[in-house]
């Protein structure tokens, strides 16, 4: 489903230039859960933000679905964006004075997608939030709010979801919740899941681990020996 090719991404300029991804290259089979590992510095975020298309690199290519991501341009890649991928934040990023509904139909909305008020809440449901649904997202605890995130990130049902440290601003219990529906939903809706992640048990609970060290590919762990095809091209 996803292949990584080659990719180079710097920044700055001579003596402050600055290799955040250094040619790095692995495949990624659809349905997988994989976790993107390393310290704060060696390219995670990057290269998160390169697979999703919200950055370019300077060389490479990111395919989806046999789409070559740098040859969309402006509509076209914002279209595939909203019909192909939903993000996950640690900080949540729901509009408190906005009802649960309203923020979890936000994706539909700007799809133009009919059918709303069914999919929000068949989405609510999911994440045991259905009885919240006119309910204001500013009243909800730190991890009904991540799960309200989640929600948002699965109502258009997308086949690849990025998760950038889901369960960054949870206690320990509430995480393992989050942690938990996450790969169930994977489970059930046969969804690409990539967490971008400092939890080495969270790691060790997805399919594939890749760990990064200075802006290179260190190892790539199949943890379940479920699928040999991630790996490293030379």
């Amino acid at each position: 489903m996803i292949e990584v090719k080659n990719i180079t991404k710097t920044y700055g300029k001579k003596e402050s230039l600055f290799t955040a991804l250094d040619d790095v290259s692995f495949e990624i089979p659809e349905g997988s859960t994989v976790a993107i590992i390393g310290k704060s510095g060696s390219g995670k975020s990057t290269l998160m933000h390169i697979m999703s298309g919200l950055d370019r690199p300077e060389r490479g290519d990111i395919v989806i679905a046999g789409q070559i991501l740098h040859k969309l341009k402006g509509r076209a890649m914002d279209n595939f964006r909203a019909t192909q991928m939903s993000f996950i934040f640690q900080s949540f990023f729901v509009e408190a004075n906005q009802t649960c509904y309203q923020n979890v139909a936000l994706p539909l909305e700007i799809g133009e997608v009919g059918n709303r008020k069914k999919l929000v809440l068949e989405a609510l449901q999911k994440v045991e939030l259905a009885e919240k649904i006119n309910k204001l997202a500013g009243s909800l605890s730190g991890g009904q709010k991540q799960r309200l995130a989640i929600a948002r990130a699965i109502v258009n049902n997308p086949s690849l979801i990025f998760a950038d440290e889901p369960t960054g601003n949870l206690d320990s219990v509430t995480g393992d919740r989050i942690i938990k529906l996450l790969f169930n939903l994977n489970k059930t809706d046969k969804n690409t899941l990539i967490v971008v992640t400092h939890d080495d048990e969270l790691a060790a609970r997805c399919q594939i681990r890749i760990t990064l060290k200075d802006g290179k590919v260190m190892s790539i762990t199949d943890n379940k020996a479920v699928n040999k095809r991630a790996k490293v091209k030379a």
